[in-house]
């Protein structure tokens, strides 16, 4: 018997619980924010770093169609970091890309310091 994803995989939500759960370990590192209002628009989620750790504050959206760098202009033009500024930390811009009708279900990311 041959395995593979559930039909439902390329959506937001279930790339959003694929996020959670990669970030799961670090739970006591980082506070995670879902829908954060920043800038003109709501950063899908956000881990934010605990006080005492150094570890860059991650902004992250979660595309449907289009490229990593659209989605990185969008979290730009939109000011997405302004939601983890003046945390005393780096930030990155995580953009997520997958195409919901592409049935090898290619994801893309691309990341930048903020």
């Amino acid at each position: 018997m041959k395995e593979s994803a559930p039909l439902w995989y390329n959506n937001e939500q279930a790339l959003r619980a694929v996020v959670k759960l990669a970030f799961f370990t670090y739970r006591d590192h980082y506070v995670k924010l879902e829908e954060l209002p920043s800038g003109t628009g709501y950063v899908d989620m956000a881990y934010i770093p605990k006080k005492y750790d150094p570890s860059p504050a991650l902004v992250i959206e979660l595309k449907a169609g289009g490229s990593p760098e659209e989605a990185m202009a969008q979290m730009r033009s939109r000011n997405y970091a302004s939601s983890v500024q003046g945390l005393g930390t780096d930030a990155l811009l995580v953009a997520i890309t997958y195409d919901k009708d592409d049935k090898s279900k290619p994801h893309h990311c691309r990341i930048e310091r903020a």
